[in-house]
C-alpha cells in the first residue's frame, strides 16, 4: 500500500496504520468519546483525532503499543528466525 505510494518508510507505515487502525476499533468497541479516550491515552483529543485520520508521522510504534496498553490490551513482541525460504526477516502484526 505506502510502497507503492513510493514512501521509503513504507513498513513502518503500515505497521503504524495497523496499530491505529487497532486503537480506534476499541475505542468504538468501549463506547469512548475522544475525549474520553484522549484522556486516558494521555494525548489532546485534537492529536487523537489526527491520529484516528491516518496522520500519525508523530507517533512511534512504541508510543502506539502504549496507547494499547492503556486500552487494555497486552502487547507481546516475539523473535524468530526466519523461515529457510526467505533471506530476510519481516515485521508483522498479529492481533488475537
Amino acid at each position: 500500500m505506502y510502497a507503492d505510494l513510493g514512501y521509503a518508510d513504507a513498513d513502518e507505515m503500515l505497521i503504524k496504520a495497523q496499530l491505529v487502525s487497532k486503537i480506534g476499533e476499541i475505542i468504538k468497541r468501549k463506547g469512548f468519546t475522544q475525549t474520553q479516550a484522549a484522556k486516558l491515552l494521555g494525548v489532546p483529543q485534537p492529536k487523537l483525532s489526527n491520529l484516528l485520520r491516518g496522520q500519525f508521522r508523530g507517533f512511534s510504534e512504541r508510543r502506539l503499543m502504549d496507547c494499547l496498553t492503556k486500552l487494555g490490551r497486552d502487547v507481546q513482541i516475539v523473535v524468530k528466525t526466519t523461515p529457510r525460504s526467505r533471506r530476510d526477516g519481516r515485521l508483522s502484526i498479529v492481533f488475537a
